[in-house]
């Protein structure tokens, strides 16, 4: 049963005090204490009722709601029979620990809520009990032996009548059973899941996307679904797989949601499976970008692809194009929450570079079998075959010189950006860059440093997850992230601070003149029709910028310095 049916029981006289955001937990047991230090009676998910006796002053209350949140209590209530009022500072401590926290009027008695407690809870594992132990040995004895993790959630199907679906952490669907999610969908139960796990919340997450409660498992092969307390989630919290399943578990039993736990396992093992079938893939994108960097010679460079190409293209008759993206996920080492330790963020941003070279309309765990990816040190690096194309082309489809269908920068990211935010939190950040497409191994050097120096374009903008392409390699302004913050500071003091003083004394509208004029080009009259402005008072503003920085606005190069102040600041 949950928290919140309790509350809504008006026999039991409870009154909320804090932590309505936690109301569906799940309360699997009653436990009535006034020791100070009740834990080693803990076992988790109890409803703890207590007189208050343990309390003597507001020091008191930080230690004993620690206590209770560290082994995993559902909820506290306190009487109002000894103290009367609640204390103050034990609400303080429940909020700061996300403990909820009920008052139990002084006229009900503990004995009461125990018993409705126990009743229900009994009756609900005196139902489900039997069944569950069954299906739980159907699930192990029937697992994916190669089968996929389709086998598993048919079986949920049939035996629980429950629809669940594997995501990716993007939200793409590895395996479903029945009406597949919607991407958009997927998309934003991915994002619920990243978000959770980040915040540190104990799973399964319960979620409602378009009106359908969903509940959401992490996918890891480590027992009870919770990362060890030695490893960083950051390490993982970008790769690893989710279960959604369309119900609301956090009222089901321990038996039950046991069964869901070995579900995960199950799919968890299937998922490590499919990554060994990548090493393979991965050693030869390794090879090659080894290869690469060392200024081997193109003919090694070119044998070692044509090893590749059958393995990547199966089936290919002709040598491909090949593109270089290449991806980097940074984390603040100070942020809270870390264990202290420097995360290991190459293998991940591995994993999602993977993920993210996948159509993201393309379902199944196999869809990557065409991506090569390597990574060394926080940078991964996809080698990407483009087909080469015939002559006969559909007509209005974009192609690349003579490559087939071109990865572009954004589009890459377009469906995913959301989800990844999520999980980049407000400590991590996701920089990827594309090259141009190449078609000999001549060009592989060439493309792997214009996708890195695309990669630093994208690091120097705004945002979590930003990415950059090789046709942003050829305009003025990838000039501008590369300037030394002090240079700029300079720059842009020496031109704009004049104007920006004179516009803080006389409201004098002197920096939008400026940045009007120059995006009017120079054009006298478009630039006053666009201020709502008579050409005599634009040339009386645009005068006093002149006279101010000493500067001719009828200048190509004054221009140009303007031009790149505006944008630098």
């Amino acid at each position: 049963m949950r928290l919140r049916a309790l509350l809504e029981t008006d026999a039991l006289g409870l009154r909320l005090l804090g932590g309505d955001e936690e109301l569906d937990r799940s309360v699997r047991g009653v436990m009535t204490t006034d020791l100070r230090d009740p834990s080693r009676y803990l076992t988790g998910g109890e409803l703890v009722l207590t007189g208050l006796a343990w309390h003597r002053d507001a020091e008191d209350s930080e230690p004993f709601v620690r206590i209770l949140a560290g082994a995993g209590v559902a909820g506290l209530a306190a009487g109002e029979a000894e103290l009367g009022a609640i204390p103050a500072d034990l609400v303080e401590a429940c909020g700061r620990h996300r403990l909820p926290l009920f008052a139990v009027h002084e006229t009900v008695a503990f004995a009461t809520i125990t018993e409705h407690v126990v009743r229900q809870v009994s009756g609900e594992r005196a139902g489900d009990l039997a069944a569950v132990v069954d299906r739980h040995r159907r699930l192990m004895t029937s697992g994916p032996a190669g089968g996929g993790p389709e086998v598993v959630l048919d079986l949920l199907g049939s035996d629980l009548d429950l629809h669940a679906w594997v995501l990716s952490p993007t939200g793409r669907q590895i395996a479903g059973a029945g009406a597949p999610l919607s991407a958009p969908a997927g998309a934003e139960l991915a994002g619920l899941h990243l978000a959770a796990v980040r915040s540190g919340r104990r799973a399964p997450h319960r979620v409602t996307v378009g009106g359908v409660t969903y509940s959401l498992f992490p996918i890891r092969n480590n027992g009870r679904g919770a990362v060890p307390a030695s490893r960083d989630v950051r390490e993982s919290v970008l790769s690893d797989w989710l279960l959604a399943v369309e119900a609301d578990a956090s009222d089901w039993p321990a038996a039950r949601l046991d069964l869901l736990q070995g579900v995960t396992q199950l799919i968890a093992v299937e998922r490590d499976r499919r990554d060994a079938a990548r090493t393979v893939r991965r050693r030869l994108a390794q090879e090659v970008l080894e290869l690469v960097q060392a200024g081997a010679a193109p003919a090694e460079i070119a044998a070692r692809l044509r090893v590749a190409a059958p393995v990547l293209l199966p089936g290919l008759g002709t040598t491909p194009h090949w593109q270089v993206v290449v991806a980097r996920v940074e984390w603040d080492e100070g942020a809270p929450g870390g264990t202290g330790s420097p995360i290991a963020a190459g293998p991940a941003a591995q994993a999602l570079l993977e993920e993210i070279l996948v159509d993201p309309a393309v379902t199944g765990p196999d869809s990557s079998d065409r991506i090569a990816v390597a990574h060394t040190g926080e940078e991964a690096i996809a080698l990407v075959p483009l087909p080469a194309l015939s002559d006969a082309r559909p007509e209005g489809e974009e192609r690349d010189a003579e490559a087939g269908p071109a990865l572009h920068a954004d589009a890459l990211l377009a469906a995913v950006r959301a989800p990844l935010s999520a999980g980049l939190a407000d400590d991590g950040r996701l920089t990827l860059g594309v090259s141009a497409s190449v078609h000999s191994p001549e060009g592989l050097r060439g493309a792997l440093e214009e996708a890195r120096h695309a990669r630093r374009v994208a690091a120097a903008r705004p945002g979590r997850v930003c990415a950059a392409g090789h046709h942003e390699l050829a305009s003025h302004v990838l000039l501008l992230p590369f300037v030394p913050d002090d240079v700029r500071r300079a720059f842009t003091a020496r031109l704009l601070d004049p104007l920006r003083d004179y516009d803080r004394r006389h409201r004098a509208e002197l920096i939008p003149t400026l940045e009007a004029f120059l995006d009017c080009d120079g054009s006298w009259t478009r630039c006053a029709a666009r201020l709502h402005l008579h050409v005599n008072t634009l040339r009386y503003r645009v005068g006093r910028i002149e006279q101010l920085t000493g500067r001719d606005l009828s200048r190509l190069e004054d221009k140009l310095d303007f031009f790149l102040a505006l944008r630098m600041s």
